[in-house]
């Protein structure tokens, strides 16, 4: 038997299994019971996405979107050997959202490229997967909020944790009060990175349309690290390692200090009543221009509590045995949190407990899957879960380049009083035609 006919035969399999499933998930069990999706942006991370959602048996993907043809044609030929169906190759994604038989759009793309789909497949009844933080920006992340409110959508933010089975026994354990009064945590990204170098403008790669990959952000001529894998790096379009990384350490490190708030009926705000940032491009002598060294405090005075996050992306000395992890800290002992286990420790530093884990992005696709059927929220719902945690990273990146302490006011969703650092909610201008829409219009 060729190799396309085993994975279409193991598909077809586990795509009976599913379908008795579903009775379980709210919807009657038919055999045809299926999500057709599109996915926008199939490269590095959207890539992985891609054949994660291309893999469950209940999926159909439909479209690939993509500015870049020679990734795009690979990519689909993929999923035709994955799955036995080639995808309809797209360059604009609102081709499938018009189609009335497409149930989600799963996004991969930059940050500049999350907030204007998202709100657009919300407008078109369509169900989002969209990678971590909420938008570029906090005026995108509130608008994509609204999008889904008003539409009711089920958006499920790629903070992947949120559906893991370790990180979720983690937070069992400080439910159960084993910490004690809590009043910190930390989250912090202490794994080495190089630099991008400063290569010259040149040429869009042969395929590529560069024009529809800048969407809503400044004209600027092409430069090859403004664009694949080094874009995160550029305030038009990405929101530094805060937003990239910080997200994942941010949400943990949030989610553990309110549960174990929790344990002793005591409850953290939303959001922080005061963000401080210090730091910047200490290190690396490139193009870059988010800060490669950084500290940001969160204050809750309300709750008696203090969060922070330490970023330093060029040296290679992890922090509690973890490059990448996030801590929270009682009188009773401490929790640490990485990417793929969690430890508990007593007052003394002994350990207590160890349980070792992996990766949750299966996890995380089938619990939108799941939450699409049922019409919950996911794990990682955006409004509730996805948007506060992205706005830390946002607040953050905000009190850096304001250069100064901000105090958010979410009345007014301004920095009540501070017209200067307002500049920082949103980017000076969107690019027509890719314009963000008010709340009001939605």
């Amino acid at each position: 038997m060729q190799r396309r006919e085993v994975l279409r035969a193991a598909v077809g399999l586990a795509a009976a299994g599913a379908a008795a499933e579903l009775g379980l998930t709210g919807r009657a069990a038919e055999p045809n019971d299926r999500v057709t999706i599109a996915v926008m942006g199939v490269r590095g991370r959207g890539g992985g996405l891609l054949n994660t959602f291309a893999s469950q048996p209940d999926v159909d993907v439909k479209y690939i979107c993509d500015v870049d043809a020679k990734t795009m044609a690979a990519r689909a030929g993929q999923i035709q050997d994955l799955t036995g169906k080639r995808p309809q190759m797209i360059g604009d994604y609102r081709t499938a959202l018009d189609d009335a038989s497409l149930d989600a759009l799963v996004i991969g793309t930059p940050d500049h490229w999350h907030a204007l789909p998202t709100i657009h497949a919300c407008q078109a009844r369509k169900d989002v997967y969209v990678e971590k933080p909420d938008g570029h920006n906090i005026l995108e992340g509130r608008t994509m909020v609204a999008a889904a409110r008003k539409y009711q959508r089920v958006v499920q933010l790629g903070t992947q944790a949120r559906s893991g089975t370790f990180q979720q026994e983690a937070m069992a354990w400080i439910a159960a009060g084993h910490l004690g009064k809590v009043r910190f945590a930390k989250a912090w990204e202490s794994a080495s990175q190089g630099a991008i170098g400063d290569p010259p403008d040149g040429e869009p790669p042969e395929g590529v349309d560069y024009d529809r990959w800048l969407g809503p952000a400044p004209l600027r001529s092409f430069n090859p690290r403004r664009f694949h894998g080094s874009w995160r790096w550029f305030f038009d379009y990405g929101t530094g390692d805060l937003g990239n990384d910080g997200v994942h350490r941010l949400d943990v490190a949030r989610w553990a200090m309110e549960t174990a708030l929790a344990a002793r009926q005591e409850k953290l705000p939303a959001l922080p009543a005061a963000v401080s940032a210090h730091g910047g491009k200490y290190y690396f002598d490139d193009a870059q221009e988010w800060p490669d060294t950084l500290m940001v405090t969160y204050d809750y005075p309300e709750s008696q509590c203090v969060l922070t996050y330490e970023m330093r992306i060029w040296t290679p000395y992890p922090l509690h045995d973890e490059a990448e992890g996030s801590g929270v800290c009682g009188d009773n002992g401490f929790v640490v949190i990485g990417n793929n286990r969690w430890q508990a420790f007593d007052r003394k530093g002994q350990l207590l407990h160890e349980t070792r884990g992996g990766d949750n992005t299966v996890e995380h696709v089938r619990n939108f899957l799941d939450c699409m059927r049922n019409r919950q929220p996911p794990a990682a719902d955006l409004e509730t879960i996805g948007h506060p945690s992205s706005m830390l990273c946002h607040l953050g990146n905000a009190a850096w380049r304001a250069g100064r302490t901000l105090r958010f006011d979410p009345q007014t969703n301004t920095f009540a009083g501070d017209p200067d650092a307002n500049r920082w909610l949103t980017r000076p201008e969107y690019r027509p035609p890719w314009v963000l829409p008010t709340i009001e219009q939605l």
